[in-house]
């Protein structure tokens, strides 16, 4: 079974994955928006793309990690500055992105809800 994990922000990313050793672990991001009082993402893009990555997830290794970060409220994810940006092991430009954590597979925007690329990219464990 995938290994769930919900970190929100920055800081409480780089705290989980401090705990991930990636050649004994697969893990699988999905950057995404924050979730609004009304526990739905901001970002309609996300919003669009959770059911087919949920979905998607049922092909992912079965001791793999699967880690949600939110990237925080849109005007948080709009600033230019922001370190998930600006750091060149997420280097993200537009969300939803999904990336395989030190690896190069990486599904980004539109891509998030294509089922085909999806299923390939959990069942790519390289």
């Amino acid at each position: 079974m995938v290994k769930k994990h919900y970190v929100s922000g920055y800081d409480q990313f780089l705290n989980a994955m401090k705990g991930f050793e990636p050649k004994e672990h697969v893990i699988n991001i999905l950057f995404t928006g924050a979730k609004t009082n009304s526990n739905v993402s901001w970002c309609s893009d996300c919003v669009e793309a959770a059911p087919f990555i949920e979905q998607a997830l049922e092909h992912a290794p079965e001791n793999s990690h699967f880690i949600y970060c939110d990237v925080g409220d849109r005007s948080t994810w709009k600033d230019m500055q922001n370190p998930f940006r600006k750091d060149t092991s997420t280097h993200l430009s537009v969300i939803p992105t999904l990336i395989r954590w030190k690896s190069p597979q990486r599904l980004e925007g539109e891509q998030c809800t294509k089922s085909d690329l999806l299923e390939m990219f959990f069942i790519d464990d390289n």
